[in-house]
């Protein structure tokens, strides 16, 4: 990590940045929404393009100088284009969160309803929480799991769609373990004429190896986020295979939401899409699934309740109501042995949206780093150890000296 240049202009943010980075070469993380980015993204992601304005798209910009900007944006749509089979890609969009929004704003009235999974059941805030914009400008309806099997209930989305006749569906979550068939939702949107849009933001690494079911052909268009399993840099990105809604899409980011787009992350997308084509990746994806199994079954092995008795993907949702204690405290336990997870709502949750019943916990980062099954059983062990013995700080410090000397074997590139 160089730092010849900030050493010196700001020794303080320096010593923080330091301080960080050995935060996450002593620790593991296990939060399901991080990831490491390749050496050639943060490169990229730090390099001259970050003084570039460039309001506008490939070849129609407002500002001149823009001929490498266009080669180096018209190159990560045509790999986000390929690697997705989609025939459209917006990669401008600062966040997962502006691409949602994005889809809402091209094809949504205030006020139009719109239907998707409720937050405590897996959703995400974009998907029409009262306290984010989704929920305040759009008529959002919910549908959500079985309550036996914690699974998608498909015939609640039908009964909803049927009688509400939303005019968009959105089918992904934020913290659900289980695929998502897309097939499903297709017949029950195009039954009620509602636009179908695939969230993958969580599952767009495993959705480009063919890990996860794609959502081409059945949805009309899938938003996602670059830096979570397709390992990029941090940003949103839109994808399509109609014509008439891309034209609409791309009036929504610019001019309708976004400014100037973020020409140093759009090449570190760039960067990320071509690396998600390598044969390394579909390895590393597999890895990825296979380390979230083994953290699962060790888990069930030591007595946790997981919501949906397991997972299919990258992440795991321990439900921690008879354990007696919240999510929060169960967070800030495994943070002082140096694993990192979060807190989060489960199905039904009875706890506020801060302390809440649950704590989730995924596999990218730490596959990243290089763990498998035998360190990611003993991160499992690990866990519940803590977990069982929540009180004992002499514990964590003994597990933190563990996980310490783990860690440092796998270091962050």
């Amino acid at each position: 990590m160089t730092d010849d240049f900030l050493s010196k202009v700001d020794p303080q943010i320096n010593n923080l940045i330091k301080q960080e980075h050995a935060r996450h070469q002593e620790g593991l993380n296990l939060i399901a929404a991080d990831n490491y980015a390749s050496p050639a993204v943060r490169q990229a992601v730090g390099s001259i393009l970050s003084a570039r304005y460039a309001e506008g798209y490939p070849e129609k910009r407002y500002y001149s100088g823009q001929r490498y900007i266009d080669q180096i944006e018209k190159t990560a749509i045509a790999r986000a284009k390929k690697l997705f089979r989609a025939n459209y890609a917006n990669v401008q969009p600062h966040s997962g969160s502006n691409a949602n929004q994005a889809v809402y704003f091209s094809l949504l009235e205030p006020s139009d309803k719109a239907l998707a999974m409720r937050i405590d059941q897996g959703g995400h805030l974009s998907h029409g929480a009262a306290v984010n914009f989704s929920g305040r400008f759009y008529n959002f309806l919910f549908y959500g799991l079985d309550r036996k099997t914690e699974r998608i209930d498909f015939d609640q989305v039908s009964r909803i769609a049927q009688k509400e006749k939303p005019k968009l569906i959105v089918a992904g979550a934020s913290s659900y373990p289980r695929l998502i068939d897309f097939a499903k939702f297709a017949p029950i949107a195009k039954k009620v004429g509602a636009y179908l849009m695939a969230d993958i933001a969580h599952i767009a690494g495993l959705v480009a190896v063919g890990l996860h079911p794609h959502p081409f052909p059945h949805c009309d268009l899938a938003t996602m986020t670059t830096h979570k399993t397709l390992r990029g840099a941090r940003g949103g990105l839109i994808l399509s295979k109609n014509k008439e809604i891309a034209d609409k899409i791309d009036k929504a980011v610019f001019p309708g939401l976004q400014g100037g787009p973020l020409q140093n992350e759009i090449a570190g997308k760039a960067i990320a899409l071509k690396e998600a084509g390598q044969k390394s990746f579909v390895i590393y994806q597999k890895q990825v699934l296979k380390n979230a199994q083994v953290l699962a079954e060790t888990l069930l092995e030591e007595g946790f309740n997981l919501v949906s008795g397991g997972t299919d993907n990258h992440l795991i949702l321990i439900n921690l109501t008879k354990m007696g204690f919240s999510g929060k405290k169960a967070q800030e336990a495994l943070e002082a042995a140096n694993l990192y997870v979060n807190r989060n709502v489960i199905p039904n949750e009875r706890r506020s949206k801060w302390e809440t019943s649950g704590i989730r916990v995924g596999t990218p980062a730490v596959t990243t780093k290089g763990l498998k099954e035998k360190e990611i059983r003993q991160t499992g062990l690990w866990i519940s150890q803590v977990l069982k013995d929540i009180d004992n700080q002499l514990l964590q410090r003994r597990i933190k000296k563990e996980v310490v000397k783990l860690a440092k074997k796998f270091p962050v590139q």
